[in-house]
């Protein structure tokens, strides 16, 4: 938060400035009521009264004038403070890339967009607010100080017990805004889980069972927002009770040193209104602390996702450049070596090979090296630009279409089209009332699974990276597109690296090399056919694939043959 502050620092100071003015105008309207009273109106002087009259007339107009720019700028704080959060968050979550999801809930990230960014810009939108109380609070115990010791003397010991007080009540409060955030979090966080898988819920009739668990889970959060609700009720109670009393008895105090005569009319009058006046800065203060408590509370949650270090935790990340050229991608885990050019296959559990492709990607912290570096050691923006990894998680971007499949616009309509015929999704594009101008949603929901996964392929295509690493790119299609992907894919390919992880036999039959993966180790290479006659798990993994019966395994001695 005083990162923030620094951002906005002149904004901040001028509200406070402002603050001053705005409540320091009515601090000093007792004053002027007082003198108006004494030297005006009891001697029946009327150019007195007119005159501190016309004094009067000029402090509500620096008031209203200094309290209409204050709120003008302090709203400009919360807002800016809010949404330099959110830029903060974004920027980062950006940086982890697809790392994010593995670290942290969609529903902490939803939030911070949210309640966190109203919540830390609440507490910058009091700050001149706060400032004026302070700063007026002590020029009416000064006044206070003057024309009365005793009254001066129980206001500065009033105030600081009232806080103190505030504070105290404020401690349960603080607790369980941070239980019910945490609530919060988890249930947003199931809930766009829900949004995203619902076609797939209602496929196998889970609503009503989803609807049940969600009811639950919602009837916990609103415990909890009840019980920050009790608290809040508690705070609000005591900012009516406790500034109540102080204005009761300074009322006290003041009428019965009017009754004794050792204060004048206007005194008492202007005793009255300090007491009364010192109710709106006690509230503030109330106020700031009760913000301050809340902002507290998300700025953890935000610096909890700040905090999450951009890949894999080495020291060194970020400061090699990645060498020009096209080099061997390496993982020394299952000893799969990635030459440069190559159209290679990986057949692994889906698993294993999810986990691979990220290894290869320089996703998670694993011995894998590019150019005889390791990739922890190279540069992050760097090597995102080179090796480009899709999963099997389709997602595509809000927005339009043209967007989505080329999010930096540096590309024309025919190299769009032309990876579209790759992935064989241009009947997709064809059939969109605008085209690529079609505005879509940021899943895609418009599009059936088989349709994201061939646009998402089409967007890999178009990026054109050096090293291209594709977890079942057409595991959604049917066999004939299947077949058509692979053959386009090979030839738009040609002269650059690609990896294919999966095990559909339309896929491998178009590979140049097919690295089996088997009990974490790459155990055989070579030509699909060439394995599938060699290796007898090789030829079970594909069986199962096409869902055909596994044949019964057979010993072999030396080289393998096929069994007869």
């Amino acid at each position: 938060m005083l990162w923030l502050a620094g951002r906005i620092a002149w904004p901040l100071i001028a509200a406070s400035l402002l603050g001053v003015l705005w409540l320091g105008s009515q601090a000093l309207i007792p004053v002027v009521i007082r003198e108006a009273i004494d030297d005006g109106l009891v001697p029946g002087d009327m150019d007195t009264v007119l005159r501190w009259s016309a004094v009067l007339l000029g402090l509500g107009v620096v008031q209203a004038v200094s309290g209409t720019i204050r709120r003008r700028l302090s709203m400009h704080n919360a807002l800016a403070a809010g949404f330099r959060t959110v830029q903060l968050v974004v920027g980062h979550a950006g940086s982890l890339g697809a790392g994010l999801e593995r670290r942290v809930n969609d529903g902490e990230i939803v939030s911070v967009g949210t309640s966190d960014m109203t919540t830390i810009g609440n507490a910058f939108d009091i700050v001149g607010r706060a400032f004026g109380a302070l700063v007026s609070t002590l020029l009416v115990a000064v006044v206070l100080m003057n024309q009365s010791p005793s009254l001066g003397f129980l206001l500065i010991v009033a105030l600081p017990a009232i806080i103190l007080t505030m504070g105290y009540t404020l401690r349960p409060l603080h607790q369980r805004q941070g239980a019910y955030r945490e609530l919060q979090g988890e249930l947003t966080s199931r809930l766009t889980d829900v949004v995203a898988g619902l076609r797939v819920l209602r496929g196998v009739g889970g609503e009503t069972s989803f609807a049940r668990s969600y009811r639950e889970r919602s009837q916990r959060v609103r415990a909890a927002g009840v019980q920050v609700a009790g608290a809040e009720a508690l705070i609000r109670a005591a900012q009516v009770l406790l500034p109540g009393l102080l204005v009761a008895t300074v009322t006290w105090i003041g009428a019965r040193a009017a009754l004794s005569g050792s204060v004048s009319p206007g005194e008492l009058v202007a005793f009255y209104a300090y007491a009364a006046f010192l109710i709106e800065p006690l509230a503030i203060f109330v106020d700031t602390a009760d913000r301050f408590a809340r902002a507290h509370v998300s700025a953890r949650r935000v610096v909890t996702v700040l905090a999450l270090p951009v890949g894999p935790e080495d020291p060194a990340l970020g400061r090699t450049p990645v060498p020009p050229g096209e080099h061997d991608l390496i993982d020394e885990r299952t000893g799969l070596v990635v030459t440069p050019g190559s159209f290679l296959a990986v057949v692994a559990p889906s698993g294993e090979g999810v986990h691979l492709a990220d290894r290869l990607g320089g996703y998670t912290a694993a011995p894998v090296s590019y150019a005889g570096l390791p990739l922890a050691e190279l540069r992050t923006a760097e090597l995102r630009e080179r090796i480009l990894v899709v999963d099997n998680r389709y997602r595509l971007l809000r927005g339009s279409l043209r967007d989505s499949l080329d999010p930096h616009g540096t590309r024309s309509d025919d190299e769009v089209h032309a990876a579209l015929r790759v992935a064989a999704a241009e009947d997709i594009v064809d059939v969109l009332p605008e085209g690529l101008d079609t505005e879509i949603t940021a899943v895609g929901s418009r599009f059936s699974g088989g349709q994201r996964q061939r646009l998402v392929l089409a967007r890999a295509v178009l990026a054109d990276p050096d090293v291209l690493v594709v977890v079942d790119p057409t595991s959604a299609v049917d066999a004939h597109t299947e077949d058509r992907i692979g053959r386009s894919l090979r030839a738009a390919r040609e002269g650059r690296t690609t990896v294919l992880v999966s095990a559909s036999p339309l896929l491998l039959d178009h590979a140049r090399e097919v690295a089996f993966v088997h009990e974490g180790l790459v155990a055989a290479t070579g030509g699909h056919r060439e394995l599938l006659r060699a290796s007898a798990p090789y030829r079970a993994v594909i069986q199962r694939e096409t869902g055909e019966e596994p044949a019964a395994p057979t010993l072999h001695t030396g080289t393998q043959e096929p069994a007869t």
